[in-house]
């Protein structure tokens, strides 16, 4: 015959399945804090779709994650995205300002990471230092913008007729500091300067005190001595605006 199991135990036991339904019955009628989730959803939307408006023609596909605020702060009234910096990169890692309220003076910053999935050029042979870049050295790849070198150079016709200053291995990206215009003015060059106004348009001859390449700013001599800077604007073409 089986004895049966002390009080104690059976006591112990009916307790603790009684604090078990206790706590379930607090749990299940506990309210559900989900507004503050709701606030911060509504303020992340708003943040991903001015990123993407902002940076859905940069490449054939746009990822954007946009991190949670780290802290809980009070709701963001009418939040209105923008860029802390002007002209920033919209690739990789980012940080977004948001106003709140209707007047905006109140403002919280959002990190995000965007990846950019796109066409970029390559060398498509081993170009030489000292070359001229034209399209059949180049050909293009696909992948995430992001994580090219941050100087990558992803536009290709920002590379034809550039000068290759060092020598680039085939498949290479391509970056700004490897290039350098191509100069269409030389030191000592005689020169034609054009005067444009508004009404009217004068050419000079003078002398390139200095070399330049397309929409860069070179001094030039004229033969009474007198000096201007001018804007090159093709081979041995500079011009003045009035």
């Amino acid at each position: 015959m089986t004895a049966s199991p002390p009080a104690t135990f059976i006591h112990r036991v009916r307790r603790c399945a009684m604090v078990a339904v206790l706590t379930m019955v607090a749990v299940l009628t506990m309210p559900l804090a989900i507004a503050p989730v709701a606030a911060d959803d509504t303020l992340i939307d708003e943040v991903h779709a001015f990123l993407y408006e902002q940076a859905s023609g940069l490449g054939d596909e746009v990822v954007i994650e946009v991190r949670p605020p780290s802290a809980r702060l009070p709701d963001c009234e009418h939040p209105e995205p923008f860029l802390p910096r002007a002209g920033q990169p919209l690739v990789g890692r980012i940080s977004v300002g948001v106003r709140c309220g209707s007047d905006g003076r109140q403002v919280r910053y959002l990190q995000a990471e965007i990846g950019i999935i796109g066409g970029y050029p390559v060398a498509a042979r081993d170009i030489a230092a000292g070359s001229v870049i034209d399209a059949g050295m180049l050909e293009t790849r696909h992948g995430d913008l992001a994580r090219l070198p941050r100087q990558a150079v992803v536009d290709s016709q920002r590379i034809i007729g550039q000068v290759a200053q060092r020598p680039l291995a085939a498949g290479s990206t391509l970056e700004e500091h490897q290039l350098a215009a191509r100069a269409l003015v030389e030191r000592g060059q005689t020169v034609t300067v054009e005067a444009r106004g508004s009404s009217f348009q004068v050419t000079r001859e003078g002398e390139a005190l200095e070399p330049g390449g397309q929409g860069e700013r070179v001094r030039v001599r004229f033969a009474n001595r007198q000096l201007v800077t001018a804007t090159v604007v093709g081979e041995a073409r500079l011009a003045v605006d009035f």
